[in-house]
């Protein structure tokens, strides 16, 4: 369910105001200005060593689709204010399952927003019931591990298709190296995002969501990448058919005073 959001002022961060261009040529790579705010977020030290994260963009209806977004508290560590796909570090936890990126990406989704990525014997997939849940008995102090298995629950990893891998520009005190994934809302499903986590969300467009919300560099990028195909299915199965290529480390240059970040381009 969309929730209004008044006009968001302009954010000196590393977040990027909205932009016109929303769907960029095969070449385009343009070099975009950096709000003054960031200096504070550079270091001339050595790089400091990208933390391990996963990031989810769960759509929602057919052609046209729309994808759910959300805006994080001020305090939060990353990306105060701005518009992000649902995501976090990867947990130690998350290596019991395997493919460690999609387990964080499955347990980030449900933590902030309240959907469940997972399947019940027999191949069924997890209801709002099971949601209500597991959050049930996390909020009693249950291990996540443990609560999916006492609930018969296992997350469903194979529906999560690869997009796209970022790693935060060297230069910034903070970094992340982000695996982004593509998946349906499953069925009989709704968002419950959680206090504390979520301030704001919204359904939207690729191309409104472009048009409206301040977020941060790599989430524009990867909201124009899928832009232009607007057929939810077809989209995952372009996805579906591609290995994992090459991570996308954006470079931060100075100029005339300022800051600018070079970025590569991103197709689908």
């Amino acid at each position: 369910m969309a929730r209004p959001m008044p006009r968001v002022p302009p954010v000196t961060s590393a977040i990027f105001p909205a932009s016109p261009r929303s769907t960029p040529e095969a070449n385009y790579t343009p070099r975009i200005e950096i709000p003054p705010g960031l200096a504070g977020m550079l270091q001339d030290g050595p790089p400091v060593e990208p933390r391990p994260s996963a990031t989810v963009i769960v759509l929602r209806g057919r052609s046209p689709f729309e994808v759910l977004m959300m805006r994080r508290p001020g305090g939060a560590e990353f990306a105060p204010n701005a518009y992000v796909f649902p995501g976090g570090s990867v947990h130690a936890e998350d290596h019991a399952f395997g493919d460690f990126s999609r387990a964080a990406a499955v347990r980030e989704l449900f933590e902030e927003l309240g959907v469940l990525m997972a399947r019940r014997p027999g191949g069924r997939f997890a209801r709002n019931r099971d949601c209500l849940a597991l959050r049930e008995l996390l909020g009693l102090g249950e291990a996540w591990g443990a609560a999916l298995e006492r609930l018969s629950l296992r997350p469903a990893l194979d529906r999560l298709a690869f997009l796209a891998r970022w790693i935060t520009p060297e230069p910034l005190r903070r970094r992340f190296d982000a695996r982004f994934f593509v998946c349906r809302l499953p069925a009989g499903q709704v968002e419950h995002p959680q206090a504390g986590e979520v301030v704001e969300w919204r359904w939207t467009s690729p191309a409104a969501a472009l048009e409206s919300l301040e977020m941060v560099f790599a989430t524009r990028r990867i909201l124009e990448s899928i832009a232009p195909e607007p057929d939810a299915a077809r989209l995952i199965r372009k996805l579906r058919r591609r290995r994992e290529g090459p991570a996308i480390l954006p470079r931060i240059v100075r100029k005339d005073g300022g800051f600018e970040v070079i970025p590569e381009p991103v197709r689908v």
